[in-house]
């Protein structure tokens, strides 16, 4: 408590068009700490540490570092006050190098012109041994873990001499094992007396690696608070304002007849390797099967295929008893499969469309929505703003462009989308990736509802107690191929040897 207070924000306030992000919010930062930053989706936690890295001016407040006040105007002059931010969504150049991503704008040089690689790789490697964060500066950034991309993004902000690290989500698209060696680089960097701001959603996360805790709801900073002594059940309460169902509540599955046969998969990736082996499964009416695995084992392909976006090597998918193996997606959705996919900025949303036209991606040519070849825009927006209330999507209306929203609130509207369109199957990837605990209960109970009415729910996760929670049965990918199923009942540990390709055995479909 007497480490000296190397960040301060004092009634930060910030206004955009219909809401106030921030309002009113005081935070402070000590030396060699992690504090973290908790809030439902749209709470403002972003917002926040946006106007400390100089993307956003702040309407009203004051920043101070080391107990000067200071002017951040720029995301130059937050890197030239010692501050650093990793987002959650990296900004790396996939083609370039991992000390050509470093160095970038700031590259050492020789005969005053030219890149010096070899310095710039020095620099790099002196930088990762110091701080324990192992990368190859030769290496292409496309070619790395998303562990070790993220490894780079910190390295980056390092690099640029920042004392306050700002990690906006960043276990989101980690495993369990990348998780912790995060936490560990993470302790070392405060040992050397950095700072971090962690924002994230992950409770059980925040509770191991942050000295203190402060909650945001809807834009207004409710606690400030120790880790020491918190619990889950009391972080969910101060996010969501009420009591939440940290467990899932769910009776037993009535299976039916399968609705998705997976038979014989084989699918490449787009270097031509081969991601999926043989595979085989199936999804009953009325029931969950949950896909567990250490990310880059097969599981975007297999989904890829089902979904009519990657065309199967051999093999063939049925949905019902249509066989949609050589199908386009539009063929796949027509013929009963809903897709959540694991990005969905990429594969979810269009970003400039409005929610409004999001909703109606797939049925904008069809009744109510169109009739004769007209398209009624007035009906589109109806059916949005019904379908948004019901999913409780926050920060805008039918015609708030998808790009204004949250992560979280950006998941909810595809959702929406996907769910009302009635599927047999549903695909479930990533659901709750980067969502806040009342959303994730919100989710969870939307897909049990989805299996309670007969549906089929292919659910892949890389959290292993989302897959633990939600599935009546579990099937391990390892290198392309199912390396076993399991009953809800199994333990971490045999999962994760199974993951790991421990005492491997082909599942029976």
């Amino acid at each position: 408590m007497d480490r000296p207070v190397v960040l301060e924000l004092r009634g930060i306030t910030k206004r955009f068009p219909g809401i106030v992000a921030n309002d009113d919010v005081s935070f402070d930062l000590r030396q060699g700490e992690v504090h973290a930053l908790l809030g439902e989706n749209g709470a403002g936690k972003s917002t926040l540490m946006n106007v400390v890295y100089g993307l956003y001016r702040p309407d009203e407040g004051e920043i101070r570092i080391n107990g000067e006040p200071v002017e951040i105007g720029s995301t130059r002059a937050a890197i030239e006050n010692g501050v650093g931010m990793v987002h959650q969504h990296f900004m790396l150049i996939p083609v370039m190098t991992v000390a050509e991503n470093i160095v970038l704008a700031t590259e050492p040089v020789r005969n005053g012109v030219l890149l010096d690689y070899a310095a710039a790789e020095k620099r790099v490697r002196e930088l990762s041994t110091r701080f324990g964060l192992a990368v190859d500066p030769r290496a292409t950034v496309e070619d790395i873990t998303v562990g070790q991309q993220q490894r780079v993004e910190i390295l980056k902000a390092l690099y640029r001499g920042a004392d306050i690290l700002v990690l906006d989500e960043p276990t989101a698209v980690l495993t369990p094992q990348e998780a912790q060696e995060l936490f560990t680089i993470l302790r070392t960097l405060t040992e050397q007396g950095k700072s971090i701001i962690f924002i994230s959603h992950k409770l059980n996360e925040v509770l191991e690696i942050a000295d203190r805790i402060t909650v945001l709801r809807r834009g207004k900073k409710v606690e400030t608070l120790s880790a020491a002594g918190a619990t889950e059940e009391q972080l969910a309460r101060l996010m969501v304002g009420r009591e939440v169902l940290l467990r899932v509540e769910k009776g037993a599955s009535v299976a039916t007849d399968p609705l998705l046969r997976v038979e014989g998969l084989h699918v490449l990736d787009d270097r031509g390797i081969e991601k999926v082996r043989n595979l085989s499964l199936q999804v009953r009416g009325g029931e969950i099967v949950g896909v567990a695995g250490v990310d880059g084992n097969g599981q975007t392909e297999l989904i890829d295929a089902i979904a009519g976006l990657r065309r199967p090597s051999a093999g063939r998918i049925l949905v019902g008893d249509e066989d949609v193996t050589d199908g386009s997606c539009r063929e796949c959705l027509d013929a009963g499969l809903g897709h959540i996919p694991e990005d969905r900025q990429r594969r979810g949303l269009v970003l400039d469309f409005s929610l409004a036209e999001n909703v109606a991606l797939h049925n904008y040519d069809s009744p109510p929505a169109s009739r004769f070849g007209w398209l009624f825009p007035n009906r589109l927006v109806a059916r949005a703003g019904k379908l948004l209330q019901e999913f409780d999507v926050r920060g805008g209306g039918p015609l708030t462009l998808a790009r204004g929203l949250s992560g979280g609130n950006q998941q909810k509207v595809v959702l929406a989308r996907e769910i009302d369109r009635n599927p047999k199957v549903l695909i479930a990837a990533q659901p709750t990736r980067g969502l806040d605990v009342g959303a994730i209960e919100f989710v969870h109970r939307r897909l049990v509802e989805e299996r309670d009415e007969g549906r089929g729910v292919l659910l892949v996760s890389l959290e292993l107690d989302e897959i633990l929670s939600l599935s009546d049965r579990i099937l391990v990918m390892y290198e392309g191929a199912i390396a076993g199923e399991f009953a809800p009942g199994v333990s971490e540990e045999e999962l994760g040897v199974a993951m790991t390709g421990g005492g491997r055995t082909e599942a029976a479909a």
